[in-house]
């Protein structure tokens, strides 16, 4: 999923902003796949410059932090970056407008990416067997972030990492952190594990096929073909065995389930209710709680007292499920519920499973993938000029989106659903 014009997941985890679902009917996440949701953190400060950014990086170069860093590496890769003022606006903008769950998850878990996750599985059979042996991760789950990352490799950002992290080092919040960082990006590339001439990931330094950042690829990356290199950017089997690693060490309890979708009992409120507010199953049967199937919450040989909490993305009259630790576990290699329950879902879906069986709060439901692209073949059509069909919702894209919602009388909100996509479909 990560183009260049694209903010990752990771991309804005790492820039501190943490995209949580409102829990009532109007739930929204920032747009990770679109240009509109590129976080925007507004705070005053001295317009950056290229002499500021040389100041700041040699007050870091001089730092007890950067001793580590050799000066060979230091003047091949350091000496000469300028300031990436993409960066800047990445940073600086708010966010236009955000995705409701079910545009989400619409475009996070379609039918491309399940058909591409089954396919690879069956291509990787080999390595994602090697990896849950290893790690007792389940290799679904595995895949799945493989697929919403980047796409299954295909989309890992086109940024500079160095001079991405560089310039965040040495503007706006968080620089302690962003200079940590990158410090970690140029003892990846001393140590040879990445080349820092084609050291490419988001605007905000995540990068490779699974978007580690920097510190978190030190810490957990591995090695998984013995090669020497720890490469997840080029190399499948490294990128898979590190998010297996990252969840390892997320506590991920092996041959345990993250969860299930349930029905509620009529009236039933979830005011107080979370998915870190842990409850037995027994307790859940008590107040009336089921499988979505009907089945009962306690499966033979299943203990009672199994702990879960309930998450309710769009709020009580939406889908419902009693999630487990290993919910967490996923929610802690991105903290976002969205992107936690967008790759649960992909797993049980590229192990076979069903979509969900309770409807979202809506009557405009999202777009898929290939449900954006006729629509903006529609939209050209009509005369808009919104460049190729690409799936991602472009500037342009919503410009147009609103000019035809005013024509036909929907409301103007640039927000594309299936109602505008069935309205265009017509002659």
């Amino acid at each position: 999923m990560i183009a260049s014009s694209v903010t990752t997941p990771r991309a804005l985890a790492a820039a501190g902003v943490r995209w949580r679902m409102r829990r009532h009917s109007h739930a929204a996440v920032l747009a990770v796949l679109t240009l509109a949701g590129a976080a925007r953190l507004a705070f005053a400060q001295p317009a950056p410059s290229q002499e500021s950014l040389a100041r700041c990086l040699a007050a870091l170069r001089s730092s007890p932090s950067a001793r580590r860093i050799a000066d060979s590496t230091w003047t091949r890769h350091v000496t000469g970056l300028t300031l990436d003022t993409r960066i800047i606006e990445q940073r600086d903008a708010q966010p236009e407008f955000k995705l409701p769950i079910w545009d989400y998850l619409a475009v996070m878990v379609d039918d491309e990416r399940i058909d591409d996750g089954r396919r690879l599985m069956r291509e990787h059979r080999a390595t994602f067997d090697t990896i849950e042996r290893r790690y007792g991760v389940d290799p679904h789950i595995v895949a799945a972030i493989w697929g919403i990352e980047s796409n299954f490799g295909r989309g890992m950002g086109s940024f500079d990492v160095l001079r991405s992290l560089a310039t965040l080092s040495c503007n706006g919040r968080r620089q302690a952190y962003f200079s940590r960082e990158f410090l970690a990006a140029l003892r990846i590339v001393q140590k040879g594990d990445v080349d820092g001439a084609r050291f490419l990931g988001s605007w905000a330094g995540a990068f490779g096929q699974v978007q580690f950042m920097p510190g978190s690829f030190e810490w957990l990356a591995v090695d998984f073909d013995g090669d020497g290199r720890r490469d997840i950017l080029h190399t499948p089997g490294d990128a898979l065995a590190s998010a297996a690693n990252y969840l390892r060490r997320a506590r991920w309890q092996s041959g345990g389930s993250w969860g299930m979708e349930v029905r509620l009992p009529p009236g039933f409120s979830g005011r107080g209710e979370g998915r870190k507010i842990q409850r037995p199953l027994s307790v859940w049967h008590t107040r009336g709680v089921q499988r979505v199937d009907g089945a009962p919450l306690v499966r033979a040989g299943q203990s009672p007292a199994t702990k879960a909490g309930l998450h309710l993305p769009a709020g009580p009259n939406g889908p419902a499920f009693l999630v487990r630790e290993n919910f967490g576990a996923v929610y802690r290699y991105n903290a976002s519920e969205a992107y936690t329950l967008a790759i649960v879902h992909l797993a049980d879906r590229l192990r076979g499973g069903a979509p969900f069986v309770t409807p979202w709060p809506t009557d405009d439901l999202g777009l898929s993938r290939a449900d954006r692209r006729e629509l903006q073949r529609l939209l050209a059509s009509r005369g808009h000029d919104i460049g190729a069909p690409s799936g991602v919702l472009t500037v342009r894209t919503r410009e147009a989106v609103k000019a035809e919602q005013l024509r036909i009388g929907h409301a103007v909100t640039g927000r594309p659903g299936q109602r505008l996509l069935r309205a265009l479909r017509e002659p």
